[in-house]
């Protein structure tokens, strides 16, 4: 692939980051009046940040004279700059213990706050595995065990989110009805149709008479960035017909039949969530590159023509890549090293396929988490 598209289609990825920065958004919507009213209000605020993007919407929200703030990370991801904050790191994307001491941590910092005080809730995808309580009866290896079938089946993240809200001492409002003080939740949302109490399982989303819920960004935020920074660059934008969806390889292929009706000069852009049904015995990968696999095998043989599929967050699946390129060269490129696409796909091999190429995409973690965004550029 030339350097040159994969520089270009970079920039877009990297726009769309821009167009969902946490610390902006939150700033931004921390300013709304009715926001600002309950702040001032307030006797006392307390700050809970949970999720990938958790530390950037912190430190959007470090204007607030808050007293304290528990922040919840994975591990590995870079803590706040924020004084008065104390930071839990735990698992992603599946709880263990560290995720049920999250989840205690958030009901004890919420009993801590009455009926004068508010509680801002800034809340980002991964919540669901960083902030974990078994409903009473249930065991931690039992609720892992139920959503990992789930998962494995090629569920969405709605379907998963609603299993984990079912099976939850925090998710479904629980956390949230755990204070008397009044809640504004902020929110980075990375499901389809950007509906706060599937965020994260929306463990702060409660029906409270008084309560602020707010979508501070999501992926369409980030595809709208893309669009100007495309424009800025004299390409011609346009969307996919639809937000992404379904099993990842066969929606790269959908989405490389539409980019291949690109005139020279126009981008197709696209986003949302797909899924991968994994085989017992599997390698490493996620569904930003399976889906790029499904668009190399679609572009084989066009020229001129390049896609780049990659999650938001910066970490696809079990790959250390956010996503990969792919091309009309790619099928070409991998016989040429020995590599099979049938085999890989079976075995879902895909961070090894990509990575002899070339053509992983390396970010590391971003900071955020509204979904996966796929870009393809005919020059």
């Amino acid at each position: 692939m030339k350097r040159s598209m994969k520089v270009s289609l970079g920039d877009l990825y990297r726009a769309g980051l821009a167009g969902v920065d946490p610390r902006s958004a939150v700033a931004r919507v921390l300013r709304e009046p009715a926001i600002d009213r309950a702040i001032h209000r307030s006797r006392r605020i307390g700050v809970l940040a949970v999720g990938k993007a958790a530390a950037g919407m912190l430190e959007g929200a470090r204007e607030i004279s808050f007293e304290r703030a528990l922040v919840i990370l994975p591990r590995g991801y870079r803590a706040p700059r924020v004084r008065r904050s104390h930071v839990h790191f735990s698992s992603h994307p599946e709880p263990d213990r560290t995720s049920v001491e999250a989840a205690d941590k958030a009901l004890e910092f919420f009993a801590g706050f009455g009926s004068n005080d508010l509680l801002v809730c800034l809340i980002s995808g991964g919540t669901s595995s960083l902030m974990a309580k078994p409903r009473d009866g249930l065991s931690l290896g039992e609720k892992r065990n139920a959503i990992r079938r789930l998962a494995a089946s090629g569920a969405s993240i709605v379907e998963l989110n609603r299993l984990r809200s079912r099976l939850s001492s925090v998710k479904g409002g629980r956390l949230g009805r755990a204070t008397k003080a009044r809640l504004v939740t902020l929110v980075l949302s990375d499901v389809p149709g950007d509906l706060p109490s599937r965020v994260g399982s929306g463990p702060t989303v409660r029906a409270k008479r008084g309560d602020i819920t707010r979508i501070v960004a999501s992926n369409r935020s980030g595809q709208e960035t893309a669009a100007r920074e495309a424009s800025r660059h004299g390409w011609t934008p346009s969307r996919f017909r639809r937000r992404l969806s379904g099993e990842a390889f066969e929606e790269g292929q959908r989405f490389a039949r539409a980019a291949r009706a690109l005139s020279p000069g126009e981008v197709l852009i696209a986003g949302g969530e797909t899924t991968v049904r994994l085989s017992p015995r599997h390698g490493r990968g996620g569904r930003s590159l399976e889906f790029a696999l499904g668009g190399a095998v679609e572009l084989e043989g066009s020229r001129d023509l390049a896609m780049l599929a990659a999650g938001s967050d910066g970490i696809d699946g079990s790959s250390g890549a956010a996503g990969a390129f792919a091309d009309g060269m790619t099928l070409e490129r991998a016989r040429g090293r020995g590599l099979d696409v049938k085999r890989t796909y079976r075995r879902h091999e895909t961070e090894s396929f990509f990575e002899r190429l070339g053509d992983l995409f390396l970010t590391g973690p971003t900071g955020s988490n509204v979904g996966d965004w796929a870009f393809a550029l005919r020059i």
